[in-house]
């Protein structure tokens, strides 16, 4: 599973599975999967009735949630997010990231009845965005890497904010209740796991308290599951109150599984779709607002937000990005894929046409944002290899994959 922490073999998996999810949903064998993916798992004791489909995107996706939000701590706290005048530039350039592909597809969809299908363009995905930047993006400087990897992080912090504000509904405080108890409890034992450099001091071994985690986890999600709040927050919640340096070796070990398999599982089903049998003037608005502001949407309000914030910055004495690089970065922001199609799941729930052109849309724009991107980071690699343009004082050449602790 170690080939799975690069990030161009990690993309071209999701990407792979995506396709393969499409293209069997399609064929002979698509009614008999479409049939499992809505087969249901039930255990009337605990109170829990899930699909299967339901099963990847609330529960293993929380996993991933759970990388993603002991990444943003670490960014927080020692990383590029650090502090105020570090995080201004990407911060910005991610609402404008945020805001235009929304207002876009607002436009698009404008009494249509769909409107609230908003926040499906609004996500990068961030393991497509670096991957395609490790494949293409040879010769780039270490800091473009950085920056896309710090609007990454705020751009899923958006997505989670919007997910726990605008995809929650009868919320049931008891459960709420419980699921702190328990949250507690796992940050708790979180700080009792010794540092690595203790590990030869002591003979006592980890795993029996790594267990009891593992079973606080799992309770957290069951309780935020039944509270009504959707479950990939208990993911974020978990990874947010984790000791910090204990969360860095979880992810360490989690990240291959969650890029090999996990990540790769939710785009397979996501993408297991029908292609609708309609022509192209019968399709929602919902799929062309879509299909315009994921790519055209995420390009414009990266690069015009970031450009205006960097102007700013340049006049005070900040640190900016020159305005090609800002394009590399605009352009890989357009790959919404994982966390758009589980926007776009939610937000299309009540209608199962409009969630299969939703998913359509979202593999569209994304492939249009991802041979936009990697033709203009290719494009750019090649001048800096070249000497073209002229490199920053600190700029030194990104390895395929850097550790992250």
């Amino acid at each position: 599973m170690a080939i799975f922490r690069s990030e161009r073999y990690a993309a071209m998996l999701l990407l792979g599975a995506a396709v393969l999810g499409l293209i069997l949903a399609n064929s002979a064998i698509g009614p008999a999967l479409l049939t499992l993916k809505t087969d249901h798992i039930e255990l009337p004791w605990l109170g829990l009735d899930i699909s299967l489909g339901h099963f990847v995107s609330d529960g293993l996706l929380a996993i991933f949630f759970f990388i993603v939000a002991v990444e943003l701590k670490r960014e927080l706290a020692i990383g590029e997010l650090n502090s105020l005048s570090k995080a201004a530039l990407p911060a910005i350039a991610a609402f404008g990231g945020v805001l235009v592909p929304a207002g876009i597809y607002l436009l698009i969809t404008a009494g249509s009845g769909w409107e609230n299908g908003w926040p499906v363009p609004t996500a990068t995905d961030i393991a497509f965005a670096l991957g395609l930047l490790a494949i293409f993006g040879k010769g780039i400087p270490t800091r473009v890497r950085v920056f896309l990897m710090a609007l990454a992080v705020l751009d899923d912090l958006v997505a989670i904010l919007i997910i726990a504000f605008f995809f929650t509904s009868d919320v049931q405080l008891s459960s709420l209740g419980y699921a702190a108890v328990t949250l507690l409890l796992f940050s708790g034992f979180s700080r009792l796991l010794r540092p690595r450099s203790s590990y030869i001091l002591s003979r006592k071994p980890q795993w029996p308290l790594m267990l009891v985690m593992w079973v606080l986890a799992v309770l957290t999600w069951y309780f935020v599951f039944q509270s009504g709040v959707h479950a990939t927050i208990a993911g974020v919640l978990l990874g947010l109150v984790m000791s910090r340096r204990p969360g860095g070796r979880a992810v360490h070990a989690i990240e291959p599984y969650s890029n090999g398999l996990i990540l790769p599982l939710f785009a397979f089903s996501a993408a297991l779709v029908a292609i609708p049998a309609v022509s192209v003037s019968q399709l929602s608005p919902a799929f062309w607002g879509i299909l315009v502001a994921l790519p055209v949407g995420k390009l414009l309000g990266i690069t015009l937000a970031g450009w205006l914030s960097g102007l700013v910055a340049s006049k005070f004495g900040g640190v900016s990005l020159k305005i090609g690089d800002l394009l590399v970065v605009a352009s890989l922001g357009g790959v919404g894929f994982t966390v758009s199609l589980l926007m776009n799941e939610l937000a299309f729930a009540s209608d199962h046409e409009v969630v299969d052109e939703g998913t359509i849309a979202v593999l569209l724009g994304s492939a249009i944002a991802m041979v936009f991107s990697a033709a203009f980071v290719s494009w750019r690699a090649a001048q800096y290899r070249a000497g073209k343009i002229a490199a920053h004082p600190h700029d030194t050449a990104e390895p395929e994959s850097a550790p992250l602790f």
